[in-house]
């Protein structure tokens, strides 16, 4: 039978402890360009160091404005604004803003 039992190779070193894994060549190049939905770019971080709320800092990286996230979210710019301003935002107002900002909710607390 030539059927796959295991497509990643582990390689041990001299003192026969593993010290390489070999993967297909797909798999990594997948993994190397493919966005990672979990991580927050160096240029929100960025932001938020220098004042930004997460909420703004992620709409601003994103280059879009507050009209535009208010819109998407079917709320007025002065509702949205209170939700980007606020220290901290409760959970649901998280994942409201993290759909329209097409982020994960976890993006959105750091």
């Amino acid at each position: 039978m030539n059927a796959r039992t295991n497509t990643h190779q582990i390689i041990n070193g001299a003192d026969g402890r593993p010290a390489f894994v070999v993967i297909p060549y797909a798999e990594y190049i997948g993994s190397v360009t493919e966005p990672h939905a979990d991580l927050i770019p160096h240029d929100v971080v960025s932001r938020t160091v220098d004042g930004a709320t997460p909420m703004r800092a992620w709409r601003e990286h994103l280059g879009l404005t507050q009209a535009q996230v208010a819109e998407r979210m079917g709320v007025t710019q002065s509702g949205y604004q209170q939700m980007e301003d606020a220290a901290a935002p409760r959970k649901a107002t998280r994942v409201k803003v993290a759909a329209a900002l097409g982020l994960s909710p976890d993006q959105l607390d750091f």
